[in-house]
């Protein structure tokens, strides 16, 4: 797959969108690790439709008029992490779930640990809302934006959530 990507600044910092013809493949963070999206950015491309529809849903998003994203999304990941991918979709804006939930939700209440792991594999930051799960007792656990990015993810979003 030839992926392209195109950088945006954001109120949590500049984020990098990765995509193709096929769909948005990732929203990478500012400081991210290293190996967690497995995949070659490719060319810059700042005119693609994609980049200019993503950039402009997130634009709203921030400033609190979109609480949905209407983007084809092209992740790439196992069976097991696309399950726990589409579970982080249907999380409504400024509600939470915690991982305990999200492996209840794909039928494996016991697969907690690897739900976790899943998310922190998450390509799609914010569009497929990782930022909505935390522990059982509602406090923040790792994100690869970093917690300060998911505390202002949640602010923004008015959720509850321990800190």
């Amino acid at each position: 797959m030839n992926y392209v990507h195109k950088k945006v600044s954001t109120p949590v910092g500049i984020l990098t969108l990765v995509g193709s013809d096929a769909g948005l493949a990732a929203i990478l963070w500012e400081k991210e690790k290293d190996g967690r999206v497995p995949l070659a950015l490719g060319d810059e491309n700042k005119t693609m439709p994609l980049f200019i529809e993503t950039e402009r849903q997130l634009k709203e998003y921030f400033n609190k008029k979109r609480t949905t994203f209407d983007i084809p999304l092209d992740p790439h990941g196992t069976v097991f992490q696309k399950k726990v991918w589409k579970v982080l979709t249907t999380i409504p804006f400024g509600e939470t779930l915690s991982y305990k939930q999200v492996a209840e939700k794909i039928g494996n209440p016991k697969a907690v640990r690897a739900v976790g792991s899943a998310i922190g594999k998450n390509p799609l930051s914010i569009v497929t809302a990782c930022h909505r799960v935390v522990s059982t007792t509602g406090t923040l656990a790792g994100f690869a934006g970093g917690l300060d990015c998911k505390v202002k993810l949640l602010e923004l979003e008015g959720a509850t959530f321990h800190n």
